[in-house]
């Protein structure tokens, strides 16, 4: 009996023993869990810290009519919400990542048996750590070449961060926060980077074996890479699809049939500064967004980013007019004009330079040398100027332009110069008339190859362009209308030297001419008169109010397009006669938010009044004669244009620069060509004039705008001044119209 009784004691005492030190183990957990949490063994991230990681986010730049242009960043992210994904994503994650993610708290503990009985046995299958978890990991990174003992403890740091996550956020908003901060290769941050990179859609819009293609590749983004690694990135995406099917998200049959889907990457387009579209818009904004960042602060005062605090930039730019433009200058230059010149030039020494010696070219090929990158990189090593021709020299693989596409071959810098001096540029912006808003903007030929922006940096001779600056300032005077009357005589003008200035003139002389035909044959004399009769200060004055800013020198030259301009200030000048004589200075932008949809800027049209609304409709009179029948008439007889439009053709000495100005009731559009060096243009003014280079761009461009309905442009005629007793109908076409239209010069 003292036996038994002894035994017992002794087992209950073993029993009391193991619940000490089970309870003691339990305590010891918890205090050690407590510990992790409130940060004794390393920071944690406090709730403020979940609710606004401190996560890179790429700024974008926004299109007019909602479609992402490009980004500014450090990784290419761009945040969505759960409304935002299409309703395969989720579930294509869930599938292969977290088959129990709606039914766990963060931690799945069937999940980390099956782990730990695996490693136990030496046949792991699968991980433990659920989306919730890869989530904290995403949003609070371990770093690198961490010690054993500190993993483990990130680890458990993970897990409370992981309940926590999911004690604050619904299950919706924890996977859209996590296909946020998930990395799917080829600089492809977060779901909506992803789908535009490899698909060029929205998330919304991906499709079921797109998701499941982009589930897949989260695991390991090298291994299953659509681009590196196609057949075993389809056997993953298909291994998704049957674990859809599993889950009952998709039925078996959807899943046989969407398997046999081949993957398509015909849209894979990796988004980089040098590429996309508007990528010279997208330059030009860069310098204005940075300015702009260093006078505007955040809420905690700091300067904003916009390479990491995704700001969402809204510009006025449509990406469908831009996606026309675009294709109408690689159109009309690729397949015409670059032939053409090619063709011109052929067996002619130091083509494609004219008329100058042969040590002006290599002056020109020097200075041209000391602009590239590789020349101020081996300046700044130290290297002298004769040890860097001979580099210049040295034949190295590259990667130069051409129409059919980048051609990878190996020659000298110094000829890969030469090469590119062949190509002739060209630029086009589009401006909306009424509200100042940029549409489109191709500042050249590709900027990858070509980085000089030839519609904000450039400035070039206008030529004949200007003459509707003189004309509207004439028509501002009630001496003068479309349907007066001016001698057709050579004019001199007086130099403040005593000497006299008299411009030539391409087209005959004699009777008299109407400023409507004048302008409509770009008539040098007559530009001349009216240039005396008002004198360059008063005309300078006037374009000032029109928003020129450019240097222009007060010589009588210049009512021939003497002086250098650029292109948006002449198309933002030019949509001033569209607009009753308001000038509206170009906008760019509408709106600023920061990465919560917050507006932080609203952005207003800068107006002033350039002159009367009776001057501006004259005006528009006069160059509707020059597409009527004048130097644009191709726009009619060539392009099949019918609708009212207002223009004007422009060539400069030698045929070095050609423009069209294009203007509609709603559009005003300027292009214009030429080659990087002016020494480099056609022979032949016939061929190098504006209406041969530049008007072909504007046409393309415009068929294109106007072919497309739910733009709605309208092609109605300019609206009518109310003007009660004065005659605003200038039916004065003359008959003396040059009929071989080709032959109009209309260079100064």
């Amino acid at each position: 009996m003292d036996k038994n009784k002894k035994q017992n004691q002794t087992s209950s005492k073993a029993i009391k023993n193991l619940w000490i030190i089970f309870g003691s183990l339990l305590l010891l957990v918890i205090l050690f869990f407590i510990c992790v949490a409130t940060g004794l063994f390393g920071t944690m991230p406090s709730f403020e810290e979940l609710e606004n990681p401190q996560t890179n986010l790429a700024t974008e730049i926004i299109s007019a009519d909602g479609k992402i242009l490009g980004s500014y960043y450090v990784e290419n992210r761009s945040n969505v919400r759960y409304a935002e994904l299409s309703q395969y994503m989720p579930e294509a994650l869930i599938s292969i990542e977290d088959e129990r993610f709606t039914e766990h708290s963060g931690i799945d503990e069937k999940a980390l048996f099956r782990v730990a009985y695996g490693v136990i046995t030496g046949n792991k299958k699968g991980g433990g750590s659920t989306i919730t978890q890869q989530l904290a990991k995403n949003l609070f990174p371990r770093g690198e070449n961490l010690s054993t003992p500190k993993l483990v403890l990130r680890k458990f740091q993970e897990w409370i961060t992981a309940t926590k996550l999911e004690h604050n956020y619904s299950k919706e908003e924890i996977v859209a926060m996590y296909l946020n901060t998930v990395a799917f290769g080829h600089n492809a941050f977060g779901i909506r980077s992803a789908a535009s990179t490899f698909f060029d859609k929205k998330p919304s819009e991906m499709t079921i074996e797109e998701c499941a293609l982009m589930a897949g590749v989260v695991n390991a983004p090298t291994r299953y890479s659509p681009i590196r690694n196609p057949e075993r990135s389809l056997g993953r995406r298909n291994l998704v699809l049957s674990k859809m099917a599993e889950k009952g998200f998709i039925t078996q049959a959807e899943c046989d049939s969407i398997s046999q889907i081949p993957i398509d990457m015909s849209h894979f387009n990796i988004k980089d500064h040098n590429t996309g579209q508007a990528t010279y818009f997208r330059e030009f904004l860069r310098g204005y967004l940075n300015e702009w960042a260093k006078t505007t602060s955040r809420p905690d005062g700091n300067p904003y980013n916009i390479y990491r605090d995704g700001l969402r930039i809204y510009t006025t730019i449509d990406s469908r007019m831009q996606r026309y433009a675009e294709d109408a200058v690689k159109e009309f230059m690729g397949k015409e004009l670059q032939p053409m010149f090619y063709n011109h030039w052929k067996g002619h020494k130091n083509a494609p330079f004219s008329n100058i010696s042969a040590d002006e070219i290599d002056h020109i090929l020097e200075t041209s040398m000391k602009r590239t990158d590789r020349y101020r990189t081996l300046k700044n090593s130290g290297m002298c100027l004769d040890s860097i021709k001979a580099e210049f020299n040295r034949p190295v693989p590259m990667t130069v332009f051409s129409w059919n596409g980048p051609i990878d071959t190996v020659m000298t810098p110094m000829d890969s110069i030469r090469y590119y001096k062949w190509f002739l540029q060209a630029s086009l912006v589009s401006i909306e008339s009424h509200t100042g808003h940029v549409k489109a903007y191709v500042g050249g030929l590709d900027y990858r190859f070509f980085k000089y922006d030839h519609v904000t940096q450039a400035r070039r001779q206008v030529g004949s362009t200007f003459k509707p600056f003189l004309y509207s300032y004439a028509m501002g005077d009630s001496e003068f209308t479309p349907c007066t009357k001016i001698p057709n005589i050579p004019y001199n003008i007086e130099l403040p030297d005593g000497r006299f200035w008299s411009p030539s003139n391409g087209g005959g002389g004699g009777g008299e001419i109407t400023l409507k035909s004048a302008l409509a044959q770009s008539n040098n004399w007559i530009s001349a008169y009216l240039m005396n009769h008002y004198g360059p200060e008063a005309i300078i004055t006037h374009v000032r109010r029109m928003g020129v800013e450019s240097p222009i020198e007060a010589v009588p030259s210049i009512c021939l397009g003497s002086c250098d301009l650029k292109l948006i200030e002449m198309v933002g000048a030019m949509s001033t006669f569209a607009n009753q004589g308001v000038y509206i200075k170009p906008m760019f932008i509408t709106r600023i938010e920061d990465k919560n949809g917050n507006v932080i800027q609203r952005f207003s049209p800068e107006e002033s009044e350039a002159m009367s609304e009776i001057a501006a409709y004259k005006t528009i009179e006069l160059m509707k004669g020059v597409v009527q029948s004048g130097t644009g008439v191709r726009l009619r007889s060539l392009y099949g244009f019918n609708n009212p439009i207002a223009g004007k053709t422009g060539t400069t000495q030698k045929n070095s620069d050609g423009y069209f100005m294009g203007i509609t009731p709603d559009l005003t559009t300027g292009v214009w060509v030429g080659a990087e060096d002016r020494s480099v243009h056609f022979r032949s003014t016939r061929l190098g004039q504006g209406s041969h280079t530049a008007l072909p761009i504007w046409a393309l461009y415009m068929k294109k705008v106007y072919a497309d309905k739910n733009l709605n442009f309208s092609k109605g005629d300019f609206a009518k001044p109310y003007a009660p007793g004065v005659d605003l109908d200038f039916n004065c076409w003359q008959s003396e119209s040059n009929e071989n239209v080709d032959e109009f010069i209309d260079d100064f």
